[in-house]
């Protein structure tokens, strides 16, 4: 079954019989989610190999009837679009640099039957910000490296006797990432495959013990265009961090 099914049945539930009756003709809720999509599709744009950003504001502009009718479902219709807007954008791998927002606007100039959607273009004013996934939780990677393990004195601490106190180093120089392992029991993996150091993509899952932590690169809007975060070499971070250091 399709999204806009999907929808249009969640739709269904969320409306009375007596607002029912208000879309005998006229704009359809279904159409302005199509219309949503296409506009999120068509406006999408590749920033890297593994990062396709789309806009995160649509403003859908209707005939000043239609608009009235679609008032009429108040905050239900916005939650639905929404629900199947942000559906749509996981399904494609879309990210966004700014919360999700939907607009219905009155506007005389549109055409009735007709929808008019315009979008905040995907900015180049990005920054990324990594993120662990661990448990359901997820932990911003504030500082260049990121200790985690059982112990008190890791950055992050897991209760997972299978973990090391200090089993694992997350490094992240605000455009490439990488996990080094500190000398664990029982080692860490990545994506399944037994490393002591590893190059990090967005998505990438670490194993230490029984805890899987998935590496996340996300957008933040900010003041000026960033570098676009790529998978780098291992060896390139290390330099990196250890040029610093001396």
């Amino acid at each position: 079954m399709g999204l806009l099914d999907s929808f249009e049945r969640g739709l269904s539930r969320a409306v009375n019989g007596a607002f029912a009756k208000t879309f005998r003709s006229g704009i359809q809720p279904v159409e302005i989610a199509s219309a949503v999509r296409r506009e999120m599709d068509t406006k999408a744009a590749v920033v890297s190999r593994e990062r396709i950003l789309a806009p995160h504001s649509y403003r859908v502009r209707l005939n000043p009837s239609d608009a009235e009718r679609m008032a009429a479902l108040g905050q239900a219709l916005h939650d639905e679009l929404r629900a199947i807007s942000q559906k749509h954008a996981t399904s494609q791998g879309y990210s966004f640099a700014g919360p999700l927002s939907i607009q219905l606007l009155s506007d005389e100039q549109v055409s009735a039957g007709t929808i008019d959607v315009d979008t905040s273009q995907v900015s180049d004013d990005v920054s990324w910000q990594a993120v662990l996934e661990i448990d359901g939780r997820r932990h911003p990677i504030t500082h260049a490296r990121t200790v985690i393990g059982r112990g008190s004195d890791a950055d992050i601490t897991i209760p997972d006797a299978g973990t090391s106190r200090r089993h694992v180093e997350i490094l992240w120089d605000g455009a490439r990432g990488m996990m080094r392992d500190l000398g664990s029991t029982n080692g860490s993996s990545v994506d399944g495959q037994k490393v002591k150091q590893s190059g990090l993509a967005d998505g990438q899952t670490i194993t230490i013990g029984r805890t899987r932590i998935v590496f996340r690169v996300i957008p933040e809007t900010r003041q000026r265009a960033p570098r676009l975060p790529q998978q780098a070499d291992a060896t390139q971070i290390i330099d990196a961090f250890e040029g610093g250091r001396r």
